[in-house]
């Protein structure tokens, strides 16, 4: 895998963006309503879940499908919003009672410590991943965090192994679901954690080691989130050599919201791997390193507003622009 394992440049140049917006990408996961508070506010009943950063951010790249579940409750508003973006919704299906709903409140001192208020699971509590015949051929496909067997049952609805499957998960079911969750791992190629799930996962402290010992298991790539502080990647090179690609945060002047954040890198790094019509064999170490740097840029404008305020109004300059000063950030010559 992953031809062009060459030292890459310590600048990554893009003169603009040369995406394939059609380029279709399959998303499974939560769509919910937030209540949080920051030190920044609060903000109640906003959209949130999984599914729903994601999506939005893989749009500025790719056309994301949506599976989830929602209550008749749903505003027609965010319905409108995700079709503005033309992400597809012929997977979404609408039950009647209450939308998923959490509340949360950061730490002021410590964003990257949160504390569960509440969680309602509604609708979602019987959420079932259902295929539609279009949705059962995607190329890629990104399992959102859910339970390890309805991750599962979504690969089973597959008629053929998508060229790219990548998952995210939580220390919840690294904790309660963790056979499940191994079983798993083994069928993905490119697997998100952060820091602290990766440790509970493996047993190791050390974040090198722990990141080879998952992709010992069957992933070709491991990207560990950092929080503020970026992330660690790790891929597998096609001599089973490893290229390990350390990348920072943007700096933010202001933080409203961290929610979705992970979510949304997620979005960008996978938007854009969609975006190069290439299959997993044919990914390089320097499409792996722009879709780290493009997640990161796509977080980074997630962390700016509550809920997906800032997101839903990103635009291409100012992708390019950011970019742009990720290469100012990074740059040694």
């Amino acid at each position: 895998m992953m031809p062009g394992t060459q030292v890459q440049r310590a600048r990554i140049n893009l003169n603009k963006l040369m995406l394939n917006t059609d380029n279709k990408i399959l998303v499974v996961g939560s769509i919910a309503y937030d209540s949080v508070e920051t030190s920044a506010g609060k903000n109640s009943e906003a959209l949130g879940g999984s599914a729903a950063y994601f999506a939005l951010s893989a749009s500025y790249f790719s056309r994301p499908s949506i599976i989830a579940i929602v209550g008749s409750d749903f505003d027609k508003a965010h319905l409108n919003m995700f079709k503005s973006r033309n992400i597809d919704l012929t997977g979404l299906k609408i039950k009647d009672g209450k939308t998923f709903r959490w509340a949360g409140k950061y730490d002021p001192n410590n964003l990257n410590h949160r504390e569960t208020i509440s969680t309602d699971l509604n609708v979602f509590e019987d959420f079932m991943p259902n295929l539609k015949t279009e949705h059962k051929t995607s190329s890629i496909l990104f399992l959102a965090n859910i339970q390890p067997d309805l991750q599962m049952e979504v690969l089973k609805q597959t008629d053929t192994k998508p060229n790219i499957v990548a998952m995210d998960s939580m220390n919840i079911w690294i904790q309660h679901n963790k056979d499940d969750l191994l079983r798993l791992i083994t069928k993905v190629d490119i697997i998100f954690l952060d820091e602290s799930e990766l440790r509970q996962l493996t047993g190791i402290h050390n974040i090198v080691d722990a990141s080879k010992a998952i992709t010992s298991l069957g992933p070709k790539v491991a990207v560990i989130k950092k929080g503020e502080y970026g992330l660690l990647m790790n891929s597998v090179n096609i001599d089973n050599s490893f290229s390990l690609f350390a990348c920072p945060a943007l700096p933010i002047d202001s933080v409203l919201d961290p929610t979705g954040a992970g979510d949304s890198f997620a979005g960008g790094f996978m938007g854009y791997l969609a975006s190069t019509g290439k299959d997993l064999s044919k990914i390089c170490s320097q499409d792996l390193r722009k879709a780290a740097i493009y997640g990161t840029i796509m977080g980074s404008f997630t962390v700016q507003g509550f809920s997906v305020d800032r997101l839903k109004l990103v635009t291409d300059d100012e992708i390019q622009g950011r970019y742009k000063d990720f290469e100012k950030l990074t740059t040694i010559s």
